[in-house]
């Protein structure tokens, strides 16, 4: 028999914990689970384990990682999407909601199908990561709903409202299972349509950003990253507007969108200096989201933007920005024109800077 080699190996000893600490954190929960439970039931070293993920959160967080991707890989599209942004938010409400647990679930795995976050998130970082992420799902659902009027009709507050409700109703019933109806809860979020919120005006702080830098820089962008709405591979030369935003910056992604052409091909790519754990934490509820609008929409309608994992940083290094202190907060972005970067923007807004600056050639023919 051929010799494993160190990565196959390594990988082999990776799916063992993984297989192993989904059966801990199901019969125990997060608080409750051990590491050392789980070296035995991989039948590996308390070091083995650690060797591969950095702690208990990092390696519970890679078991919902984990599930999320199988479900979303697995996630059959419907014959037609909906015809209506009221129907669209009940039928996402209705495939959310199957994750509910059942009276005779134990707690643990009850928790798993929930993607349940309870006990994990005890540090600031993580809460503020959460709060980013939530609106940054708001954005991608509201471009599902209305891909094409999202901004301008408001529909990112409705859709904030609708993943409200969800986790809402996901942490009642982790407490109490059984209590809330998924029907009723499937009404009320096809209502949620029809609330009037007001307009969604344009954030304050846009007029006061600085405009981007104009260039005409050649850029080598990084291969082997994919768009993970699709799962097809990023070209990055496409012409378009590629923000690379920290997990902590990411509702800046509105920005970008709501000051990007309608022709823009738009790319949110997603950094952090913690990918063992906010990172993962990233993945697994932006994965976990676009499990459900496979599930709802047919490829034509999902969102349009392309979103990106970098966990490594490779893209804000072809950018010039080598440092990995602070990436939680970074906002750097660029417009491309026929393989140039023609503009290029750092710091707050960088996102709606770099796409309001003109291409050469729109500027020769005075489009805006």
């Amino acid at each position: 028999m051929a010799r494993l080699t160190r990565a196959q190996q390594q990988e082999r000893t990776r799916a063992a914990v993984l297989v192993a600490a989904r059966q801990e954190f199901a019969e125990y929960g997060y608080v409750e689970a051990k590491i050392d439970r789980i070296a035995e039931r991989a039948e590996l070293t308390r070091g083995a384990v650690y060797s591969n993920f950095t702690g208990k959160r990092a390696l519970y967080l890679a078991v919902l990682v984990d599930a999320a991707e199988r479900a979303r890989d697995a996630a059959e599209p419907p014959a037609e999407s909906p015809d209506s942004v009221g129907q669209a938010l009940g039928s996402f409400a209705r495939v959310w909601l199957e994750r509910l647990p059942f009276l005779g679930d134990t707690p643990g795995s009850g928790h798993l199908q929930l993607r349940s976050l309870s006990g994990v998130l005890n540090t600031e970082p993580a809460r503020a990561a959460l709060a980013e992420l939530v609106r940054f799902e708001a954005l991608l659902l509201a471009l599902a709903l209305e891909p094409r009027s999202a901004l301008r009709a408001g529909t990112v507050r409705p859709a904030g409202l609708a993943l409200t409700l969800l986790h809402g109703a996901a942490g009642l019933a982790e407490n109490a299972p059984g209590v809330g109806d998924p029907f009723d809860l499937t009404r009320a979020a096809e209502h949620l349509a029809d609330i009037a919120l007001g307009d969604d005006t344009e954030p304050p702080h846009l007029p006061y950003v600085a405009p981007a830098r104009s260039t005409e820089d050649p850029w080598v962008p990084p291969g082997g990253l994919r768009d993970e709405i699709t799962g097809r591979p990023v070209d990055f030369g496409d012409d378009g507007v590629v923000a690379v935003l920290g997990v902590g910056r990411l509702s800046a992604a509105e920005d970008a969108m709501r000051s990007a052409r309608p022709d823009d091909e738009v790319t949110i790519v997603v950094v952090t200096s913690d990918p063992a754990e906010i990172g993962r934490l990233a993945r697994l509820r932006i994965v976990d989201l676009i499990g459900c609008l496979r599930r709802v929409f047919t490829a034509d309608r999902l969102p349009r933007t392309r979103v990106v994992f970098d966990d490594t940083g490779t893209v804000p290094a072809a950018l010039g920005h080598t440092s990995a202190d602070g990436l939680d907060l970074t906002e750097i972005a660029v417009r491309v024109h026929d393989g140039l970067i023609t503009a290029h923007a750092t710091g707050r807004g960088a996102g709606h800077a770099a796409a309001r600056r003109r291409s050469p050639d729109s500027r020769r023919t005075g489009a805006v």
